[in-house]
Order: C-alpha cells, then structure tokens, then sequence
C-alpha cells in the first residue's frame, strides 16, 4: 500500500514539528523516543534546536519518512 506522507504536511499548521509533537504529527507512526533514539544513532531526519527544544522542519521530516516506507530502512 502506497501512502501519500504529503497529507500529513498539507494537514499541518506549522512549517515545523517538535518532537514531542511527532505522535499527533504521524498519526502515531512515531514516538518521540523512537526519534530521539535514532537522532542519537545519526539515523533521524534533519532536526534543529531551540534552546532545549527539538523540532523537524516538515519537509524533510516528510521526505526521511517517504525513503523509510519505500524500504530505505526502518522506521
């Protein structure tokens, strides 16, 4: 099954997400555990800081998500 991860972009307000945002952001694809374990392993999508906050820029988020569902590796 082919899923569109754009609708998930198109469906959000923000041009970011944080990460403890990343549950609601993924319909509960993801945690943010599971994302802070792979950005620890260098294996996350492209992230930013603010201050003590992580967040995702959308569309890179989108982007790492497309290539993890179409067998680049787990996500």
């Amino acid at each position: 099954m082919d899923f569109d991860f754009g609708k998930l972009a198109r469906n959000w307000q923000s041009p970011i997400v944080s990460r403890t945002e990343i549950g609601k952001f993924s319909g509960g694809l993801l945690t943010p555990r599971t994302l802070a374990n792979l950005d620890s392993l260098n294996a996350g999508p492209p992230r930013g800081t603010c201050g003590r906050k992580v967040f995702y820029p959308v569309d890179e988020l989108v982007k790492w998500m497309e290539e993890k569902a179409s067998g680049g590796g787990k996500l």
